[in-house]
């Protein structure tokens, strides 16, 4: 009997690009990226009708979704802890299926607090999506095909949020936002269902039990304890405010004079999502060859220059601006991301979650608040603000410093 090599790796196979288990998985992901999103974001382009149908200020409006995000960044924290002891994969499934039931429900909401209580209550439930997978992918994946796989993840949800944000404002136009809003439930909870078929199960998972306090609080402390960890929490902060505020009064902007489009015309540019897509999908594979520094800078700068081309009045110029901050949010996101896995160690589940609680209260808070700039200086002050909010996450990229582990 021949003895084993006592430097052998023993660990489960974990999942390499172009496999068969990649593809699965690929999918899978990209899945729940979209339904998570669509359901999200999918009140995005109600907000002007919101502010119409309930004698509501733009601010008021955007509760619709803050609430939703707010929710979210809180059920993140639970869930990321909870799938360490539960596992990844009937966590995820259980929170996209649930939250897709409850979309429905918001659907037939009598009024406005009740419609408020039911999107509540469906963000909560969707913050045992984002966090999971990102731990899910830090383990299964082959550290070189990291960012690759995150980068097809964000890019499911890029594509979950164009299709909800533009799928929403294009039935309206064709029946009411209740009955929008009851359609992308129940195509979410066809997505729900094709996802638990598809995701491979976890070959890499090391539970926690739940009662372990000590392990519990040592996996927190890790996380809390890197400065990069913490920077890159403030740049997912930076960078969902960025992006959130400027869809949310895009859309005001867009149905006041002199544009005066329709509720479906101004649906139309989230199809800028697409460069999102694209972006999300790409640069995740570049952050491994060029470096992530490197790309989440790119990632701020085609933000800010993008912010600055929304200025102008002219149509084509926002349409511009508004493409370059989707691509560089969508670019930053992906690296930010992808690096917060790599950075963990251990404490995946717990840092995954941590970032996303600064990235959904970076959404909740900057959405709300955009809405007084709105008011107070019109979209300059929208500009001036966010822009503001992306130089402070340039500052911190650049007091990021790589090693070879991450």
């Amino acid at each position: 009997m021949t003895a084993l090599d006592p430097t052998t790796d023993l660990s489960p196979p974990r999942i390499a690009a172009g496999t068969a288990r990649f593809r699965r998985m690929s999918l899978a992901l990209f899945l729940g990226g979209f339904s998570t999103f669509s359901l999200l974001y999918c009140v995005q382009p109600l907000l002007p009708t919101f502010a119409r149908d309930f004698s509501l200020t733009p601010a008021q409006s955007s509760l619709a979704l803050s609430l939703s995000t707010g929710a979210l960044a809180v059920a993140i924290l639970l869930a990321g802890a909870a799938s360490q002891s539960l596992g990844r994969k009937g966590l995820m499934f259980a929170s996209m299926s649930l939250a897709a039931l409850l979309n429905l429900a918001a659907a037939f909401a009598p009024s406005w607090p009740m419609l408020l209580l039911a999107r509540a209550a469906e963000g909560f439930l969707l913050g045992g999506v984002p966090a999971v997978a990102m731990a899910y992918v830090g383990e299964e994946m082959e550290p070189r095909d990291l960012g690759a796989a995150m980068g097809l993840y964000v890019a499911g949800t890029a594509f979950g949020g164009m299709a909800g944000r533009v799928g929403m404002g294009l039935l309206v136009e064709v029946g009411s936002w209740r009955s929008a809003m009851a359609t992308i439930g129940a195509l979410d909870l066809l997505a729900a269902a094709a996802f638990f078929l598809l995701l491979p199960r976890s070959r890499c998972f090391q539970p926690t039990p739940a009662g372990d306090r000590a392990a519990q609080a040592a996996a927190w402390g890790q996380a809390l304890a890197d400065r990069r960890l913490l920077a890159l929490f403030a740049v997912g902060f930076c960078l969902t405010g960025v992006f959130v505020t400027i869809f949310n009064y895009a859309g005001f902007r867009l149905e006041d004079p002199p544009y005066v489009l329709s509720q479906g015309q101004t649906s139309l540019i989230f199809l800028v999502y697409a460069f999102g897509v694209v972006a999300s999908s790409t640069a995740g594979k570049l952050a491994d060859r060029w470096g992530r520094r490197t790309l989440l800078g790119v990632g701020l700068a085609t933000m800010l220059a993008g912010v600055a081309l929304t200025l102008p009045a002219g149509l084509p110029w926002i349409v511009a601006g508004v493409a370059l901050v989707t691509i560089g949010f969508f670019i930053a996101h992906a690296v930010a991301s992808g690096w917060v896995g790599a950075l963990a160690g251990k404490a995946k589940g717990q840092a995954a979650a941590l970032y996303l609680l600064f990235y959904y209260v970076g959404s909740s808070l900057a959405g709300s608040a955009g809405g007084g700039f709105w008011r107070a200086g019109g979209w300059p002050a929208v500009a001036a603000f966010t822009t503001v909010l992306a130089v402070i996450a340039g500052v911190l990229a650049l007091r990021l410093k790589e090693t070879r582990h991450g």
